[in-house]
């Protein structure tokens, strides 16, 4: 089956939207850290707890996780300090 868009994983990444983990306090290392990054091509890389599982059967109704996704949760900080970085569509 052919999809509309398909992750493309040679993408490098090109630059972070926003700001650290370490600078809004949300990480205690570098180690383990939510990210937020846009890739070369345009497409956008998060990095955050995966939690597919624990929200698998509480999904809104016509949301569906793929075989090959994961729903992964970063502060809501992190999003909201990247707003300045997304360009409006």
């Amino acid at each position: 089956m052919n999809r509309v868009w398909e992750a493309d994983p040679s993408a490098l990444f090109a630059r972070r939207l926003g700001k650290t983990a370490q600078e809004l306090h949300k990480s205690d290392d570098d180690e383990d850290c939510p990210d937020i990054w846009q890739l070369e091509n345009g497409d956008i890389a998060v990095i955050g707890r995966d939690l597919t599982t624990a929200y698998t059967d509480h999904l809104p109704s016509g949301v569906r996780i793929g075989h090959d996704e994961r729903l992964v949760v970063i502060p809501g900080i992190m999003l909201s300090v990247a707003k300045q970085d997304i360009p409006d569509a």
